[in-house]
């Protein structure tokens, strides 16, 4: 039987179900059903209300249901829904200049649909752009460039390779923030280095001071390509447009994904023009990339950022949470480290992770834990600083009674 389109939700347990006979079960799932969101809060489907640190994966970085975004979908929705790139439609070139004037090297566009599509077609321009004999990548462990099969080559994380061999070839892997490691892997066969500038499933790791911008050198002295993959820390999360400018470091490719289109699926890849021009027709392609929704939606995230102030808010918040989660580290011994740039926020433990996690949202409180050990925050822009000190006194909370049996890792 179809599913009912009643309107009242199914309820938890009969949502499980009806996953556990039709939906593949790829996804370890928290046993919730979100039904509803508005700003940093969801909904179940009891009526249950959770403070949201974690939306959608970092996708919403303007919240749920950020009413500009969904004004403009539901009147593109519309107006033209899709179209294939064969066409031009306003919309898409608007975006593409949005996001061009705010890099600080006025790249090009390329649209797809996801973070490691964008990489993908980074990877396929870093080839395409440089001499035949060049195809290998340097990438770094702990880093996270998707779950497609080049993407995931890229990923110099094992745990993610396991049963998928063989991998793509070209692949060389340095120990992040080990300049010299990078200048001994570097050959004739070379062609780019790519890296998140903060790692961020890798557990919110920051570069060494002055590590970016001696990669920079490195591509420079060897004709290399500087491909900063800023599918986390793009589109405002650092409290600057891009990571790239919080470093102060300009690659020549960025890649963007989940909070370009504030919860609607879409990604892209910007690239300096000159080295845009080596994607020529029939080298790559993506069916749904920049369609008109997408659009709309990227639109009325740069617009509402830019409206309502919130790079600057975006500083002032992390401030905020930054000092509540350093005195949790001198509170609890178990407590390592704080890490954060921005809106990306890691709480590194000597204890494993997932039960605090389980615990907070138990008491109405979504936040992730990444590598076993650090709880990752990756809040709205538009967190209020009553929903921030409820989160910290949650947090606080789960870790006091933590703090009596920890689970050793």
């Amino acid at each position: 039987m179809p599913a009912s389109t009643d309107t009242a939700p199914l309820s938890t347990d009969a949502t499980i179900e009806l996953f556990d006979d039709y939906v593949i079960a790829n996804y370890r799932r928290f046993p919730v059903s979100l039904v509803r969101g508005e700003g940093s809060r969801v909904w179940d489907s009891e009526g249950r209300e959770y403070l949201d640190l974690f939306p959608g994966w970092g996708c919403n970085l303007l919240g749920h249901c950020p009413p500009r975004v969904v004004e403009a979908v539901q009147r593109q929705a519309a107006t033209l829904i899709h179209v294939p790139n064969t066409w031009y439609t306003e919309q898409q070139g608007r975006w593409a200049e949005m996001l061009s004037t705010r890099t600080a090297f006025g790249g090009q566009a390329f649209f797809c649909n996801s973070g490691t599509e964008a990489n993908e077609a980074a990877i396929k321009l870093a080839r395409l752009a440089t001499p035949p004999e060049r195809y290998k990548i340097i990438t770094f462990t702990g880093g996270f460039h998707g779950r497609t099969l080049g993407s995931l080559t890229a990923t110099a994380q094992p745990k993610y390779h396991e049963g998928l061999g063989p991998l793509v070839a070209g692949f060389t892997y340095c120990p992040f923030g080990d300049i010299e490691a990078v200048r001994a892997a570097v050959d004739e066969s070379t062609a780019a280095i790519l890296l998140e500038p903060i790692q961020g499933e890798g557990g919110v790791r920051i570069p060494p001071e002055g590590f970016l911008a001696e990669l920079r050198e490195i591509a420079d002295q060897n004709e290399l390509l500087l491909i900063f993959d800023e599918v986390q820390t793009g589109c405002g999360r650092t409290g600057q447009w891009f990571g790239h400018q919080y470093f102060n470091v300009t690659p020549d490719i960025i890649t963007l994904a989940k909070s370009l289109c504030a919860g609607v699926a879409g990604g892209a890849m910007l690239a300096r023009p000159e080295v845009a021009t080596s994607l020529r027709p029939g080298t790559h392609a993506a069916t749904f990339g920049g369609n008109p929704i997408a659009a709309a939606a990227g639109i009325a995230m740069i617009e509402t950022i830019e409206a309502e102030g919130l790079l600057e808010r975006a500083q002032q918040i992390s401030q905020r949470l930054v000092e509540g989660l350093q005195a949790m580290a001198e509170q609890f011994e178990f407590v390592r480290e704080v890490r954060a740039v921005g809106l990306m926020l890691g709480l590194e433990l000597e204890i494993e992770g997932s039960s605090i996690v389980e615990e907070c949202m138990r008491q109405g409180l979504l936040l992730n834990c990444t590598q076993q050990t650090t709880l990752r925050l990756l809040p709205a822009m538009n967190l209020s600083d009553e929903e921030a000190d409820r989160g910290l006194e949650i947090l606080r909370g789960v870790l006091e009674r933590a703090e009596g049996e920890p689970a050793e890792v």
